[in-house]
C-alpha cells in the first residue's frame, strides 16, 4: 500500500500520524506549569507526589503497548486505535471532574492505557503504507512535528491558566484528542493487509513475540535504541535540578527546553532530506559515532573543565548531542522495524514496550545518580551511547555503514521499496 492508495496525500498522511503520536507527548507536557496548581487544589501536602500525575500516565503508557499490537494485527489498525483515543478522551474529561487526587492518579493511568495505541498503531501504520527508506523519510517528517509539540505544550498550558484552573488543561487534550480521532476516522482507511492479518490467540500472540526478539536486527536496534532513549529520560529526570539548582534559569527554562526541542525537529527535517540518498544505516552510524565523539568531549570538559560548566558551553554540548539522536531515533525504530512488516503491531508493540518501559528505567537510574552536577547525566549519555554502538555492531555483525540491504523480493511486505 502506499498513500497513493489512500484518500489523502503525502503530507496529510504525515500530518495525521504526527498528531496522532502527539497526543500522548501533550497529555504529559502539558500540564507540567499545572502540577502545583494540581497539588494545591487536591490537598497534595509533599510536593514530590505531584510528580505521580506524569508517572502513573507513563504507567499505563508502557503497559498497555504490548497488548494494541497483536490486537492490531488481528483486528486491524482502526478500530483498536479509535478505541484507544476513547479511553484517552473519556478519562481527560473525567479528571476535570474528579475530587481527589487518588481519583486523578487512577483516571491519568487509564489515560495512559488509551495513549498506548496512539504510539504503537500510529508505527505500525507507517510500516504498512512504507518501508525501507521511505518509512524512515516519513518517521522522519513525523518527528520533526511530534517534537513541536514540547516547544509549544508548556506555554500553552500556562495560557490555559492565566484564564482558568487546571480543570480546562484536560478539558483541552480530551478535545483535540476527539478532534484528532474523528480526522482519523473520516480520512484513514484499514491499512493492514488481509494477508498479514494474524489470529489473537496466545499461541499466535508468543509466537509473534518470538519472531521479534529472534530477530538479530528488530532485537538489536531496540535495545540499542532502548539505552540512548534511556539517556534522555534520565535529563528530563533531572532537568529541573540541572536548570534551576545549577543554572538558576527559573522562568527561563521552558525556553531552553524549546531551543532543544526545535533542534531536535530540525535534525528529523534534515535526515529526511538525507536518507533517501544516503540509507538509514549510514545516516545513523555516522550520528552514533559523532554522538560519541561529542559525549566524550562533552564528559571531558565536565571533569576537567570549570566548575559549573558555563551555561552556553552546556547547552552548545547539549544541542550537538540532540541533534545526532534526531538522526539515530527515526532510523533505529525504522531499521528494527523493517524485517518484520508482516507482524508489523506486534513489533511495534515489543519496540514500544522496550524503549518506554526499559528507557525509563535507565532514565530513572542516571536521574537517581544527580549530585549536585551535570556529571552524572553526562556520564550517563556518554555510557548509553557505548552500549548502542555494542548491539549495533552485533545487529550489523561488525561492519557499520553499509548500504541499505535490498529486500528479497519474496516478501511482499518489503515491496515498496
Amino acid at each position: 500500500m502506499s498513500t497513493g492508495q489512500l484518500p489523502m496525500g503525502k503530507r496529510e498522511f504525515i500530518a495525521l500520524a504526527a498528531f496522532l503520536m502527539a497526543i500522548n507527548s501533550l497529555a504529559i507536557d502539558i500540564m507540567l506549569p499545572a502540577l502545583q496548581q494540581i497539588g494545591s487544589s487536591l490537598g497534595v501536602v509533599n510536593e514530590n507526589h505531584r510528580q505521580y500525575v506524569v508517572t502513573a500516565y507513563l504507567i499505563g503508557f508502557g503497559s498497555a503497548q504490548l497488548f494494541y499490537g497483536p490486537l492490531s494485527d488481528r483486528f486491524g489498525r482502526r478500530l483498536p486505535m479509535l478505541i484507544g483515543i476513547g479511553i484517552y478522551i473519556v478519562s481527560a474529561f473525567g479528571i476535570a471532574l474528579i475530587p481527589s487526587f487518588v481519583g486523578l492518579l487512577a483516571l491519568r493511568f487509564i489515560q495512559g492505557l488509551g495513549s498506548a495505541a496512539t504510539r504503537v498503531i500510529t508505527i505500525s501504520i507507517v510500516r504498512d503504507v512504507y518501508g525501507g527508506r521511505q518509512m524512515a523519510e516519513v518517521m522522519s517528517l513525523i518527528m520533526m512535528v511530534f517534537m513541536i509539540v514540547p516547544v509549544i505544550a508548556p506555554g500553552s498550558g500556562q495560557i490555559i491558566m492565566l484564564v482558568s484552573t487546571w480543570h480546562m488543561i484536560f478539558v483541552f487534550i480530551g478535545t483535540m484528542a476527539a478532534a484528532v480521532g474523528l480526522w482519523m476516522f473520516l480520512r484513514l482507511p484499514e491499512t493492514l493487509r488481509p494477508e498479514n492479518v494474524r489470529p489473537f490467540t496466545v499461541r499466535s500472540v508468543a509466537k509473534g513475540f518470538a519472531i521479534f526478539l529472534t530477530n538479530r536486527v528488530a532485537l538489536c536496534y531496540t535495545i540499542a535504541s532502548t539505552f540512548l532513549f534511556g539517556a534522555l529520560f534520565g535529563f528530563i529526570n533531572s532537568a529541573q535540578q540541572i536548570y534551576n539548582g545549577i543554572y538558576g534559569l527559573g522562568v527561563y527554562t521552558p525556553l531552553a527546553f524549546a531551543g532543544v526541542a526545535l533542534f531536535m525537529a530540525f535534525s528529523s527535517f534534515i535526515n529526511s532530506q538525507f536518507v533517501g540518498r544516503f540509507g538509514m544505516r549510514r545516516l545513523s552510524h555516522a550520528a552514533l559515532t559523532g554522538y560519541i565523539v561529542i559525549t566524550f568531549i562533552w564528559l571531558l570538559v565536565q571533569i576537567y573543565g570549570p566548575k559549573p560548566m558555563p551555561f552556553p558551553l552546556f547547552m552548545v554540548f547539549f544541542a550537538l548531542a540532540m541533534f545526532q539522536y534526531g538522526w539515530i531515533g527515526s532510523n533505529f525504530n525504522s531499521l528494527a522495524m523493517e524485517p518484520l512488516g508482516h507482524i508489523a503491531g506486534t513489533a511495534s508493540s515489543v519496540l514500544g514496550f522496550m524503549s518506554t518501559v526499559g528507557g525509563a528505567m535507565i532514565g530513572a537510574g542516571i536521574g537517581q545518580a544527580y549530585n549536585g552536577t551535570a556529571t552524572p547525566m553526562v556520564v550517563g549519555y556518554f555510557s548509553v551511547s557505548l552500549i548502542g554502538l555494542f548491539f549495533v555492531l552485533i545487529a550489523e555483525r561488525g561492519r557499520l555503514f553499509r548500504p541499505q540491504n535490498a529486500p528479497p523480493p519474496s516478501d511482499p511486505s518489503l515491496a515498496l521499496h
